[in-house]
Parts: structure tokens; sequence; C-alpha cells
């Protein structure tokens, strides 16, 4: 498989933005971010103050014909997957690696459905990260996650990803099992968004509070027990592990889903809570909690804007 050299990113939000920033100063000339419309227009006109520094990213218009990318990764919301796919069809070509940075458990296979499953690897980012309108705060600490399902050799794919995110001094961790991370990443994201959201509270509650890690906790059980019916078999200790990461974050940092709640945004509850309920009645697994949460943030979304 050929040296990656050419990049693009489809969504700029805090996540888009922070590893925007390092395919930029890598090399500016050959990354786009794809973007159409006013988006396009307010991002060429506004740019974006990244760690109070300024950035103007090229872009490129969905419509515009030119030579496919050799990668192209989608850090778009939830919500916006459907559209984003028919954004980048003229941007992918047959050697082209694709890299879902969404939360989730499903967008790997959403997108696959579209391109073909050989044209992706799995993935997730680990990051703290707040947008405010251009403004972007990232912290010291982020990194893709990504593989085939089993990385205990590594793939031609992997290969070619890990070459190049090592040149432009981007973080990354190619696990040996990718699902079993993947849906630990997933379990947390469960967890720790759907009840930041629904109490509109930042990391350092999560982090003193008692009965708010309970509640968080009590979410991620639900999806440690439907895992057990997929064959991933998440435990308890994976939860520990992540409350550990937790106790790191900057207290008054927020998940995504508590800053749309916040801004009056739709949030992603649906790859989160209504995944595990769906999961839930497919294997006939109880989810009172995650059905709960469900609802609240439903509600909230329609009443808090």
């Amino acid at each position: 498989m050929k040296q990656i050299e050419n990049v693009a990113l489809i969504g700029m939000g805090a996540v888009g933005c922070a590893f925007g920033r390092n395919f930029y100063n890598f090399n500016q000339d050959k990354f786009r971010v794809i973007a159409k419309g006013e988006r396009k227009d307010r991002y060429e006109k506004n740019g974006f103050i990244i760690n109070g520094k300024k950035y103007n990213f090229a872009c490129v218009s969905p419509d515009e014909n030119r030579e496919p990318f050799d990668l192209v990764i989608v850090s778009v919301k939830g919500t916006e997957l459907k559209n984003s796919l028919e954004d980048i069809k003229n941007f992918v070509g047959k050697d082209t690696i694709i890299l879902s940075l969404l939360n989730g458990i499903s967008s790997e296979e959403i997108i696959g459905e579209r391109y073909g499953m050989d044209k992706l690897l799995y993935s997730f980012c680990i990051i703290e990260a707040t947008r405010l309108g251009n403004e972007v705060h990232v912290s010291d600490r982020y990194r893709i996650v990504f593989g085939e399902k089993q990385n205990k050799v590594y793939s031609e794919k992997v290969q070619a990803v890990k070459e190049f995110f090592e040149r432009a001094g981007v973080s990354y961790e190619i696990p040996e099992n990718m699902l079993h991370a993947q849906w630990s990443k997933f379990m947390f994201n469960v967890g720790i968004n759907t009840a930041s959201a629904a109490l509109k509270s930042d990391y350092g509650v999560f982090q003193t509070s008692k009965a708010a890690r309970e509640l968080m906790i009590s979410l991620m059980m639900e999806v440690v027990e439907v895992s057990k019916k997929t064959g991933v078999n998440l435990n308890k200790t994976d939860i520990e592990n992540w409350c550990k990461i937790l106790d790191t974050c900057e207290p008054e940092g927020k998940t995504s889903m508590c800053q749309d709640i916040l801004s009056g945004r739709k949030t992603e509850v649906d790859m989160f809570s209504k995944t595990v309920c769906d999961l839930g009645e497919r294997y006939s697994i109880a989810t009172p909690v995650n059905k709960t949460f469900l609802n609240m943030i439903k509600v909230m979304e329609n009443h808090e804007k």
C-alpha cells in the first residue's frame, strides 16, 4: 500500500479542530477540510482559534472534481453522519482509507454499507476539548485509537496509517483487541456523557460526588451486561480503568453531550443510551437506567432551548 500523503477531514467540532491542527502543521498543502455552502464560507472567513492560535484551514467543496484522498477522516456528530457520507463521495477512491472518530459502536458499519468495509479501520479518539463558536481549547493529552478488529499482526492499512501518524506527530494506540477497546470507550461515553448531560455537570462533579459517580456507573453496568451477549465481555475492570482516566480530567471540562445540552443543541443520546436499550431488547436484557436517562435527555432537548 502506498504512503499516505493527502488527507481530508469532515466535521470541524472540537475533535476535528484538534486533529486538523496536527495535519495542518505537518503539511498544510496536502490537508483539506470538506465543507459546503454557508459553513464553508464561515470556515474560510473566520478560521479557527485553537488554544489561542489562529488557523485558516483550506476547504474543498463536496461537488469539486479532484483526485481522491489517501485518508479521509470523519469527525461529524452522529446526527450528521448520513449527510456527510454524500459529501465525501467525490474524494473516496479505490485506495482511500476511511477513519471514523464518531462516538458509539455503529458508525463503521454505516459508512461500510456505503463505501465497503474494506476501506475502513475501526477507530475512536480519546480527547478533552471544548468549543465555543470558532474557539477551541484542547488538552495536551489526546490520541486516536485504531486498527482492524484484531491486531496481533498489523495489516497494510494499519501499517500505512501508523506510519503517517508518526510522521504527522499524531498520538495513537493500536489495541490487540480493537472491538473490546471500542466497546469499552462506548461504555464510558454512555456513562459520563449521558449522566453529565442530564445533570449539566462538569468532570469535577463526577470526581468528587459519590452520587454522581454511582449514576454514571449504573449506566455503564448495563453496557457491561449487554456486551456479554455480543462476545465482547466487558467487565468491572474496564469500568475501574475509565474511572481512573476520569479522575485525571480537567475538573472544569465538560463532555460533548453536556456542552450540547447547555447550548440547546440536539445530542448524541441515540448513539449512546438508545443503542444500549435497542441491544437490550435484542438480547432480552433489561436496561431501565439507560431507558430513564434516554427519556430525560429527549425531554431536555425539546424544552431547554
